[in-house]
């Protein structure tokens, strides 16, 4: 994903545009991060370079986790115990 693509977005669930970036691995262009809304305390993991911005009814537990847990030590505060639409808050 290009850094610039966060000029372009805005969280599907709310429509607040203020999205922060947490670049976890990045080459040429972001490899693995995470997109946060403030506003309603949600996240958006970017794997393999692309950013997995889906309604909380499309996307997948079971990668979501995975990918929390892999990250865990670089999650910004709050989205490993709050983050929406899962957490690691029952492993904490």
């Amino acid at each position: 994903m290009r850094r610039r693509l966060m000029n372009y977005l805005a969280c599907p669930i709310c429509k607040n545009p203020d999205l922060e970036l947490f670049v976890f691995e990045e080459g040429e262009e972001i490899e693995e991060g995470l997109i946060t809304c403030r506003a309603c305390m949600r996240y958006y993991p970017i794997i393999d370079g692309i950013p997995h911005m889906l309604p909380d009814e499309l996307r997948k537990e079971e990668e979501d986790l995975s990918f929390l847990k892999k990250w865990r030590d670089k999650l910004p505060e709050g989205i490993a115990e709050s983050g929406r639409p899962f957490n690691l808050k029952r492993e904490v």
